[in-house]
């Protein structure tokens, strides 16, 4: 499967928003063609170098559909999409006109599993903090029964590296998220 790729300083996890404003004539032409073709982009974390120019980055990444757009009054392009599936980055190529399209695989979803006893207070704080967060969560489908889904939404919102982030959507061992989780929610 080959899919035009977006290098962030940003982790996109499955199921959670990604609000983006496009600027660049590359990315302005990849969502256009994206929306028009209802296809997905990958998201994948810059390792080194810049959004805005060339940048290596990690190997696992998040599938993104475009769920929203907007015109800014500064003209530039406003997007909402939202991550769908992980996959893995086999090779990558640079077009002329500075795209990056990679070959991928798409990787096993985790099994749904329920959020084990001893994390129960976690779904309950989560849904007051998505609420809190307003418009950008209040469309997305919510699963607070599913431990993968909690783990994932605190990642994302959560005051952790970049490379934890990273490491939460690499990890197929909720159970060990979720404990990071915890660890982080106390350390406080």
């Amino acid at each position: 499967m080959q899919v035009p790729l977006f290098p962030l300083n940003t982790v996109l996890f499955p199921g959670g928003p990604l609000p983006l404003r496009i600027f660049e004539p590359r990315y302005l032409d990849m969502i256009s063609a994206c929306m028009k073709q209802d296809a997905p982009f990958g998201v994948l974390l810059i390792r080194d170098g810049a959004e805005t120019g060339s940048a290596t980055t990690w190997s696992i990444g998040t599938l993104a559909r475009v769920t929203d757009w907007y015109q800014g009054s500064d003209g530039i392009l406003g997007i909402t999409a939202v991550g769908t599936d992980r996959f893995r980055l086999l090779s990558a190529d640079r077009q002329e006109d500075g795209l990056n399209v990679g070959e991928i695989e798409l990787l096993s979803p985790p099994p749904v599993e329920d959020v084990p006893p001893e994390f129960a207070s976690l779904p309950p704080i989560l849904e007051t903090v998505l609420d809190d967060l307003g418009r950008l969560y209040a469309d997305l489908e919510r699963s607070p029964g599913d431990a993968r889904w909690v783990a994932w939404r605190f990642a994302e919102i959560l005051p952790i590296s970049l490379q934890e982030k990273q490491a939460f959507l690499e990890s197929d061992d909720t159970r060990s998220c979720l404990q990071t989780v915890e660890r982080v929610l106390h350390s406080g």
